[in-house]
């Protein structure tokens, strides 16, 4: 199987090699000056890179929800387990830069959605569709667990679907009615508030569909660059660190290693990102601030280019605190402590310290990033209620949340 980035070969999969298939960039990409590697764990070389080095980085581009991958691979008449047949069949326009099988595009070409109706039919079917998966033209994947959709924001305002290996503008994320009341305003609100914070994070918005709503993201991994839309190479910490999806959460059922967030600051430090420290480090404390307990290893990523690697914004961020049932515990533990209310000064030092930071210049700022959190939570609600989607009552209910988070924060950085 060939990858390649935009026109250009970047490298190949030997599917018939011993005892498993290999990877080898290809010679015309290691010459190319504006050359990356397509992960952190293959850095640019003419060596064979193998499955078990491989695998991970493949697997991580798939989404994880089981029911969804089952039923793209009968859609597709191909096994679940077959990574690159899936691949070959949905990764022309997956997260990060890089195509499967058949050469990606920097065109437009793109099946607009003819108006509220359709995009709200389009969503009703998703959950037994996923990513369009089957469509002609259509071939696209996104990781992660929630059903989504990638799209592209046409000139007019509208949205369409990329067809033919072109590029995606924006995440597409439905409502979850049930469980999740409220999603499509609380994730608007914590990237809005991260924003307004000094952090960088995914630009959003949201919209509606008649009877459903969503919001739209922007991905930061697209660059327009004229008529055209480029891509950004990008991947996930589990990818940069070599796991497989299972080791996302530190305390996983996940047999093998697992992460943490000092693992996370050692590979950025590993991967040349030591400048960025202190900012992955701001995204760890806003997580806890916010009550974002589902903050783990793939819900942070780092962009590579030619020129290096640096740290991707902040996406995928809501307060859980507000929905009955949902977990207390962090994904990645703070200092051994897996809930933010029982998180005291001492953690926050210790967790410091594993990752080679100073205690003292960290908790000042906890504490300095706790207080800009509490003065923008009211013009970041008012914000969201003005988006498309209209307001929600459960933004006032993710205010309180992230404000008694603040104050506990705050109360216990002496302890």
């Amino acid at each position: 199987m060939e990858i390649f980035f935009e026109k250009y070969l970047v490298g190949r999969i030997d599917t018939a090699a011993p005892p498993a298939p290999l990877f080898r960039y290809a010679p015309e990409w290691l010459a190319l000056a504006g050359a990356f590697p397509v992960s952190t764990t293959m850095p640019l070389s003419d060596a064979a890179f193998s499955w078990a080095v491989l695998a991970p980085w493949l697997i991580n581009l798939l989404p994880e929800d089981a029911d969804a991958l089952r039923m793209m691979a009968r859609i597709l008449d191909v096994p679940h387990t077959d990574v690159l047949a899936l691949l070959e069949r949905v990764g022309r326009d997956t997260s990060g830069a890089l195509s499967f099988a058949q050469r990606g595009t920097t065109a437009s070409t793109v099946l607009p959605i003819p108006g509220a109706a359709e995009l709200e039919q389009i969503l009703n079917e998703l959950p037994h569709k996923p990513f369009l998966v089957g469509e002609e033209g259509v071939s696209m994947s996104l990781a992660g667990v929630q059903s989504k959709l990638s799209v592209r924001l046409l000139a007019d305002g509208g949205l369409g679907i990329p067809l033919d290996g072109a590029p995606s503008s924006h995440i597409l994320k439905p409502d979850s009615p049930g469980r999740l009341w409220g999603s499509v305003q609380n994730e608007a609100f914590c990237l809005r508030l991260a924003q307004r914070t000094g952090l960088p994070a995914a630009a959003a918005t949201t919209g509606r569909a008649l009877e459903r709503s969503y919001l739209l993201v922007e991905r930061y991994d697209r660059v327009p660059e004229g008529a055209l839309l480029r891509r950004l190479h990008q991947e996930d910490f589990c990818q940069a660190l070599g796991l497989p999806p299972g080791a996302k959460y530190q305390h996983s059922h996940h047999h093998g290693p697992k992460g943490s967030f000092a693992l996370m600051m050692d590979r950025l430090r590993a991967v040349g990102g030591g400048a960025q420290v202190m900012q992955l480090w701001d995204m760890l404390v806003f997580n806890v601030l916010c009550g974002n307990t589902d903050a783990h290893l793939k819900n942070h990523s780092l962009i590579l280019s030619a020129e290096g690697v640096r740290l991707a914004p902040l996406y995928d961020v809501m307060c859980a605190g507000v929905w009955p049932g949902i977990t207390r515990n962090l994904a990645l533990d703070v200092g051994g402590k897996r809930v933010a209310e029982y998180i005291e000064g001492r953690h926050w030092a210790r967790e410091a310290e594993a990752c080679g930071l100073a205690p003292r210049r960290v908790l000042a700022r906890v504490e300095a990033l706790a207080e800009r959190v509490r003065g923008a939570l009211s013009a970041t609600a008012e914000e969201v209620a003005a988006m498309p989607a209209g307001p929600h009552p459960l933004l006032d209910l993710v205010s309180e949340a992230i404000e008694s988070r603040c104050k506990t924060i705050l109360s216990s950085l002496g302890r």
